[in-house]
């Protein structure tokens, strides 16, 4: 197996609503924002390749959404899905399997594309097929009035109406082991229902691929919960949990929306868990 970190583009969030309850004089000492109050978000995705399947854990937002779409998140930097798979030797044929952690755009937006002429969507990955969980995909379909902004048609439905959409079967507890892909999934109900959180066993490593569970390296803290989330104190619990076993079995976390550390770990301290160590994908991958 090798992995590989895959930079789709880089863009700019709302401090205040990526760090919720927590006060700006705070958060802004490792998330420093601009003077619009924008801080600098990653999305960064992950390329696992085992044997004759190639699988792309989330896809960026992609390049469909119009001027006007863009220009509220600030797009900044030159990351492209084609430019870092070109650098492996790989392009977008010759993805087997896109495993989407959930369908908030900035995740699975790159998913789909216009087709040729813009006359109609299409996958992005022609010969891929799409991994979501049925709990998560009936939640997106029929988003609540909170979401509805972060669920856009045009990024979810092709992958159904290709044929191309598969749903993991999912375990009784919240967190178990994808036969379809080959990696330990911990599901997280606190930023939106049944968000994935994938575990690869890498090595004599645990990688974790942290999707919004822990977006930053400046969110460990429990209570530093994104005001994105729809049960926040449901996230309190699902942290404490998680981090609290990332520090007891040294998992490396692969920040998907930090934009200036992309791995690091954690360790148990008096004031709970905290960052330890912070590496660049080269050190680990």
């Amino acid at each position: 197996m090798k992995l590989y970190p895959i930079e789709s583009g880089n863009f700019k969030l709302d401090g205040g609503a990526m760090f919720g309850v927590v006060p700006k004089t705070i958060w802004n000492k490792t998330n420093p924002a601009d003077s619009n109050n924008l801080i600098d978000i990653a999305a960064r995705c992950l390329l696992i390749e085992d044997g004759n399947r190639l699988i792309l854990i989330d896809t960026g937002m992609g390049d469909k959404q119009s001027e006007k779409f863009f220009g509220y998140y600030s797009l900044w930097g030159s990351h492209s899905i084609d430019k870092s798979l070109a650098e492996y030797g790989f392009n977008r044929d010759d993805i087997t399997d896109v495993f989407m952690t959930h369908l908030h755009f900035d995740h699975c937006g790159g998913s789909v594309q216009w087709n040729s002429d813009k006359t109609f969507y299409e996958p992005a990955f022609k010969n891929a097929k799409f991994w979501t969980n049925e709990n998560h995909w009936q939640w997106a379909v029929k988003p609540n009035a909170r979401e509805k902004a972060s669920f856009l048609t045009e990024n979810i439905i092709p992958m159904q109406e290709s044929g191309q959409l598969n749903f993991i079967e999912r375990p009784e507890s919240d967190f178990g082991f994808s036969k379809e892909l080959g990696f330990g999934i911990f599901y997280a109900d606190g930023h939106t229902e049944k968000q994935m959180i994938p575990h690869i066993q890498y090595q004599d490593k645990t990688i974790v691929f942290c999707a919004d569970l822990l977006a930053t390296a400046g969110h460990i803290p429990l209570p530093y919960v994104m005001g994105y989330d729809t049960r926040p104190l449901l996230t309190l619990d699902e942290k404490a949990k998680f981090l609290n076993s990332a520090a007891d079995n040294n998992y490396y976390l692969f920040l998907e929306h930090d934009a200036h550390n992309q791995i690091i770990t954690v360790e148990h301290t008096e004031k709970g868990v905290r960052l330890k160590d912070v590496f660049t994908c080269e050190d680990i991958l």
